[in-house]
């Protein structure tokens, strides 16, 4: 039994701690940020004096943090204020709303921008909005749409403001398309690079930087709202060292970080990747920072010769024949360093040439020790994962095949389908293995979208994917959030858990994640979310104790002020009213009629039951602008 006293405990609750010898507890108490004593109210309580402040948890479920093995939230912070959020939107009237209501609001020369997160899959149109549509709503406001990493659209306004032409050429690896004139249409696809993409996007405006720290804020709150605690950034295209570092930095060393994050470093210039790391090696030592914000090693990008992008619509690619030896430059660095690594690798195709690289390199260099791993591996075969375990690596999934099921589905088949990937056999065969989102583009950021994927096999437009033999049971998914992802930071025995020692970071969910029905899993929130024993977001009955008030989103047009963020819950009667629950969902996803009324989407019953002063329900609803009558 300790004899410090707590800062803070936090009673009567019904903590899932995941600790084996000690799987559950009604109380723990915090000091200094960490877990000093878990176990029953009597024994935890009588540990506080005068200065300990006591909180009830009201008998309600707990669980250790979420912690993300692979998003993108120092890129994603700098532009949350930007971006309009399709993630979890239902209906694509109901997006079609919440973009005309961004255009009418969003002053020259702004983008109106909807950034990945999402896919057509999920809407109950099972469809993605034309240019014509763009256009319409927007004339004059340049709208660029990103969906996944395999297109964009851009309306005419967005063509002009990025300046493509029909003088402009195709990008390698990409394609602009035109018109039987030869001018663009707004269409741009990633054929399977999406350089393009990335290219496109960067020309847009910027916010400046007292913006860029108050949507980084505004971007952790959301994460909070979802019961993130941590996450690791794994870097990304056009986001440079230590340039695009500045905010978060300056968070960090402002005591303003509500999540705690490790940090990969992404190359960022073909044939210039051996020096970028000769670079940061020098000037950037491993483990670098504080427990809220360190350097993790090198990646996701080691090698543009490696880049397996996963465009399903796309044949996959084959990576060219310098590879192994661009990247073995680049590991042999690392390793000489003890930087550890993390691998972007889709196709087991590229995993195998990469295998035989890391094989070469750890007959003269032993990597013992250094936490390597690979992203992704979604088509990795039991050959591989077998080296993989040999070797000592690990594999960071993530749920890409949420959104991009149905489309690899159409091209390999359910069958191959069923094992994309592999999860439950990289489990069984004792490999490191962890989950996470891949968010912002290719991915939504909403953990308990993973989480429902792992349990249930499904995708966000509810396709199954996978057999009960590929399924995991529900406490397993969560290991695979929690404590699985403390190797990925090599802080194993520091977090992950509720235990004596370990960071003092939990969550209560909305609902009991063990007892509500699987097809619920996704629409949880965190009701109360604690990061070093610090209450960072509160809600419903908890929100009183919220420690985190912050000023409204900025500039004062930002989507996030009205939308703010998954399934547009800031905005429950207009645009999220189709989202934010089951039921909801349940009936505009039953609705079938190919029809969405521009007033009420898919909520005809509503409309045709609404007490309205005439009979002529054609009349009426014709004048209004409502198409329900039609249906």
């Amino acid at each position: 039994m300790t004899t410090k006293i707590p800062d803070i405990i936090f009673y009567n609750g019904n903590i899932t701690t995941l600790n084996k010898s000690n799987p559950t507890a009604q109380a723990v108490a915090i000091k200094d940020g960490r877990f000093i004593s878990v176990g029953k109210n009597e024994d935890v309580l009588r540990l506080a004096d005068n200065s300990t402040r006591k909180v009830d948890l009201k008998g309600r479920s707990v669980l250790p943090g979420l912690f993300d093995n692979h998003t993108h939230i120092i890129r994603g912070g700098l532009n949350y204020n930007l971006e309009l959020r399709w993630d979890g939107v239902k209906s694509l009237a109901d997006a079609m709303g919440m973009l005309k209501a961004q255009v009418d609001i969003t002053p020259a020369p702004q983008w109106v921008r909807v950034i990945g997160g999402f896919t057509e899959h999920q809407f109950v149109e099972k469809r993605l909005p034309t240019i014509e549509e763009l256009n319409k709503i927007a004339p004059h406001t340049p709208v660029f749409i990103l969906h996944l990493y395999d297109r964009a659209l851009l309306n005419g306004a967005a063509l002009r403001a990025v300046g493509y032409t029909k003088d402009t050429p195709n990008p390698p690896g990409g394609e602009i398309v035109r018109d039987s004139k030869g001018n663009p249409t707004g269409l741009l696809l990633a054929k399977p690079n999406a350089m393009i993409l990335y290219a496109s996007l960067a020309k847009g405006p910027k916010l400046p930087i007292d913006y860029q720290i108050n949507s980084t804020r505004h971007f952790m709150r959301e994460l909070n709202r979802l019961g993130i605690t941590g996450v690791v950034d794994a870097g990304g295209g056009f986001q440079n060292y230590p340039e695009d570092y500045e905010v978060i930095q300056k968070l960090s060393d402002e005591d303003q970080l509500t999540v705690r994050i490790a940090y990969n470093l992404f190359t960022q210039k073909p044939k210039e990747e051996k020096e970028d790391f000769l670079r940061w090696t020098s000037s950037v030592k491993y483990k670098q920072g504080t427990d809220y914000f360190r350097h993790n090693g090198a990646g996701e990008m080691l090698v543009f010769s490696a880049a397996d992008f996963e465009d399903f619509r796309q044949p996959r690619p084959n990576m060219p024949p310098e590879m192994e030896d661009d990247l073995e430059e680049v590991v042999r660095i690392l390793v000489q360093n003890k930087w550890p690594w993390r691998m972007h690798a889709t196709y087991d195709e590229t995993i195998s040439r990469a295998l035989d690289v890391f094989e070469k390199i750890n007959e003269e260099t032993p990597l013992e020790g250094i936490n390597w791993f690979f992203d992704h591996a979604e088509t990795i075969s039991q050959k591989s994962i077998d080296r993989i375990a040999k070797l000592g690596g690990g594999i960071a999934l993530q749920h890409r095949m949420a959104y991009q099921g149905e489309y690899f589905v159409d091209r390999y088949g359910p069958d191959a389908a069923a094992a994309t990937p592999p999860v439950k056999k990289i489990l069984e065969s004792g490999v490191k293995t962890s989950a996470g989102t891949d968010a912002t583009r290719v991915a939504s950021y909403n953990p308990w979208v993973s989480l429902s994927w792992l349990v249930t096999g499904k995708t966000v437009g509810g396709t199954r994917l996978y057999p009960e033999s590929n399924l995991l049971d529900r406490e397993t998914a969560l290991r695979m959030w929690t404590e699985n992802v403390s190797w990925f930071t090599n802080e194993e025995g520091k977090r992950g858990r509720i235990e004596i020692g370990q960071f003092a970071d939990f969550i209560v969910p909305s609902k009991d994640y063990f007892s509500v029905d699987e097809d619920e899993i996704s629409f949880l929130t965190s009701h109360l979310t604690v990061v070093g024993g610090k209450i960072v977001f509160g809600d419903d009955e908890f929100s009183d104790l919220d420690e985190n008030p912050l000023p409204p989103a900025m500039p004062d047009w930002s989507p996030t002020r009205k939308f703010k963020g998954f399934a547009a819950w800031g905005d429950p009667d207009g645009a999220g009213k189709n989202s934010l629950s089951l039921i909801r969902q349940h009936a505009i996803s039953g609705c079938g009629c190919g029809m969405s009324c521009g007033i009420h989407g898919h909520d005809h019953t509503k409309a045709w039951n609404s007490n309205i002063p005439t009979s002529d329900l054609k009349g009426f609803f014709g004048t209004l602008g409502c198409s329900c009558w039609m249906v």
